[in-house]
């Protein structure tokens, strides 16, 4: 009987066995893609294609690493179909407009606090510099290195070999060395907490002193979906000085974006974006700011 005629109580015991793992499907579409709206597009398409074969699961498998599987498959697919790459900030002349017209830009994932266990898989730098690699070696470092699935797993989501899939790993490691920026040290969550309302209050009393107060000296700038950064405080507080404006102008309110300090921003009471921090213990290392 195929999936479309199963009754009532099968679509129960789907449901109740399946839906545990959105969240963390959600992540692992988001890892692959960069792009918050694709990933929910894709986890929709993952648990519809799940639903329709559920009558042929037998249970090999556990019900998470078949769902990884489909979801992982339908990210391939969709790579495949897109063939474009997320351009991350380093990659030109600070302050220019660079030229790459099949470059996407990231777009933030809110983390309420239920993910905040994920958050190192989640960083904005990290998921960036995913998107420069293969999508196969891309998917296979996920499920190995984020996700902590065998490479035997891994071998059987992606219809390849063990041998393939170690090879594919150490590829994509080497790759990622050469691409991710060495993180900040971490502060503490009460010192993260505390850049970013001294963020928001240099911007919400335009008051640029305080902004530069909270900059380490090479802090970094950069504004999506324009690809235009700044590198270094003197480049980032010159821009900043002119968008600034007058006291009350933006309003601000805290939020988490890929386990990282953010805000969501008004300008003149209407919606104008978020923004997301990486922070240090001596201060704030990079704004990231998405329109």
């Amino acid at each position: 009987m195929g999936a479309s005629t199963a009754g009532p109580v099968r679509s129960a015991e789907f449901a109740e066995t399946a839906e545990p793992y959105r969240r963390e499907l959600l992540a692992l579409c988001y890892r692959m893609l960069g792009s918050a709206d694709e990933a929910e597009d894709l986890v929709q398409e993952t648990y519809l294609r799940a639903w329709r074969s559920y009558e042929e699961f037998e249970g090999r498998a556990s019900m998470r690493t078949w769902l990884y599987r489909i979801a992982t498959n339908v990210c391939l697919t969709a790579l495949e179909r897109r063939g474009r790459r997320v351009l991350a900030s380093g990659l030109g002349p600070p302050g220019s407009e660079l030229d790459d017209e099949g470059a996407l830009w990231l777009s933030p994932l809110p983390t309420p606090e239920a993910v905040v266990t994920e958050r190192e898989g989640l960083r904005l730098a990290l998921v960036a510099a995913l998107q420069f690699l293969p999508a196969r070696q891309r998917a296979v470092l996920i499920l190995r290195e984020v996700l902590g699935f065998h490479a035997g797993e891994v071998a059987a989501m992606l219809d390849t070999s063990t041998a393939a899939v170690k090879s594919s790993l150490q590829r994509a490691r080497a790759r990622l060395d050469g691409v991710l920026p060495e993180p900040p040290p971490e502060p503490t969550e009460a010192r993260a907490r505390e850049l970013l309302e001294q963020y928001m209050a240099a911007f919400e009393n335009s008051d640029p002193a305080a902004l530069e107060r909270v900059l380490i000296k090479d802090a970094a700038l950069d504004l999506a979906p324009s690809r235009t950064w700044y590198d270094g405080v003197e480049s980032c507080m010159a821009y900043l000085r002119t968008v600034m404006g007058s006291p009350g102008e933006w309003q601000m309110t805290p939020a988490s974006f890929n386990g990282q300090p953010g805000a969501t921003v008004l300008y003149r009471g209407e919606p104008f974006g978020v923004a997301v921090l990486t922070v240090a213990a001596a201060g704030i290392a990079r704004i990231t700011v998405f329109t």
